[in-house]
């Protein structure tokens, strides 16, 4: 019998000494708009330019970042890791430009949403309610606090976005290892 499988929120690690923070600027290489709420709906996307992403806080470069709206910004060496992992179904990477900085960058795009948050087990959640004055999220969560997953819901998932509260990125232990002994850099694990 297989252990049980454990999930982790990815985070950006903003305690890196001297680290870059990354935003998005919402055009693209050639000057068209690209929507910034795209890269968190877990579908395959086909833009027609490189996205560019500006650099709010100039520093050290990291493997992976996340811009202030939680998109995830990653390094060949993740892509490296992830196409290892044989997770080419799970996810999808864009190709991106960071400004000044020539090497390759993409958006890591996570092609799932599961419904898997498991409120009881989470610190505190909250819902969106018609009296919010947001008809599209009503019934999405509006907080949650000590995010917990439940396992059952997971399926045979590595990586996705839990549904309702798209912002964060849920792992399985095998990833994160991963990543790990990769030394990817800008990562931070909170078990889930």
């Amino acid at each position: 019998m297989s252990s049980p499988t454990h999930y982790f929120e990815l985070w950006d690690d903003m305690d890196v000494p001297g680290r870059w923070v990354l935003r998005q600027k919402d055009i693209d290489e050639h000057g068209r708009r690209v929507e910034p709420w795209l890269f968190d709906k877990g579908t395959i996307l086909h833009l027609e330019g490189r996205p560019v992403l500006g650099i709010s806080h100039p520093g050290v470069p990291l493997d992976f970042s996340l811009t202030e709206l939680a998109t995830p910004i990653v390094t060949e060496r993740v892509v490296s890791v992830f196409e290892h992992l044989e997770l080419g179904r799970e996810v999808q990477f864009i190709p991106a430009q960071v400004e000044e900085h020539p090497e390759p960058y993409f958006i890591l795009n996570v092609l799932q949403v599961i419904r898997c948050i498991d409120d009881t087990r989470c610190e505190e959640v909250g819902y969106w309610k018609p009296e919010d004055g947001i008809p599209e999220l009503v019934g999405k969560y509006e907080k949650v606090s000590g995010l917990k997953v439940d396992p059952a819901k997971m399926g045979d998932a590595n990586i996705c976005r839990p549904w309702g509260w798209t912002g964060a990125i849920i792992v399985t232990e095998r990833v994160k290892l991963a990543m790990e002994r990769a030394g990817i850099t800008g990562t931070r694990f909170r078990e889930a």
